[in-house]
């Protein structure tokens, strides 16, 4: 039974400690450590909580003792993975393929995976299934599905050869279109419209004009 008051927080500064003092000062001290508290359990003698104190001392001891151990282990085990590359990454994958393959030879796994193969057998043995699966067949070996499908696909050969040809058309039309007299005109008058716009270049020198033949003369004499 642990005394009233006592502080048994693993993470308590104060582990281990009676509310008069430490375990030390109880063993030390021997029957007066213990009248000290004052707050004994009913039925539990001096001598009695003196023997629990000197347990629980030795308990918690342990305790931190093993508590380094495992620091210690859990600091070697990060060195060890470190040197063999396994990565947190790595190791997240082997878990979830660990948990997947105890998944699947699990109990539960299996009887779930024999139940659908039941259902799966009783559904595809059906009369219903069998008569659905006689009928689409009859549907696809029938004299009009193979038309249609026939149809589809000779329509579909049309479309694509028709697509072809007028995609040749079109650019045998742009090819002769652009080596016409009307379209090598239609030129001429872009390149005039541009000269208007853009005007003379370069060193106040007068630029002759596309469709110009004869250079004009800035300054002419009267």
């Amino acid at each position: 039974m642990d005394p009233v008051g006592q502080d048994i927080n693993l993470n308590s500064p104060n582990k281990g400690l009676g509310p008069a003092g430490g375990v030390d000062s109880l063993t030390e001290g021997g029957a007066m450590g213990v009248a000290a508290v004052n707050t004994l359990p009913p039925g539990l003698t001096e001598e009695e909580a003196e023997e629990l104190y000197s347990d629980l001392a030795k308990v918690e001891e342990e305790i931190n003792t093993l508590r380094q151990v495992l620091l210690a282990k859990e600091k070697h085990s990060a060195d060890l993975k470190r040197k063999l590359g396994l990565s947190p990454l790595n190791e997240l994958k082997q878990n979830l393929a660990k948990g997947w393959q105890d998944v699947q030879t699990s109990n539960a796994y299996v009887r779930t995976t024999e139940k659908l193969g039941e259902w799966n057998e009783k559904v595809t043995g059906s009369e219903l299934y069998l008569t659905a699966s006689e009928t689409l067949d009859g549907i696809a070996q029938s004299e009009a599905y193979k038309k249609t499908s026939e149809t589809l696909s000779v329509a579909g050969q049309k479309t694509t050869a028709a697509f072809s040809t007028m995609g040749t058309v079109l650019s045998r039309k742009l090819g002769d279109m652009r080596n016409s007299p009307t379209f090598k005109s239609f030129e001429d008058k872009v390149g005039n419209i541009k000269y208007m716009v853009v005007g003379p270049r370069g060193n106040g020198e007068a630029v002759q004009s596309p469709t110009e033949t004869n250079p004009v003369q800035d300054n002419a004499p009267f």
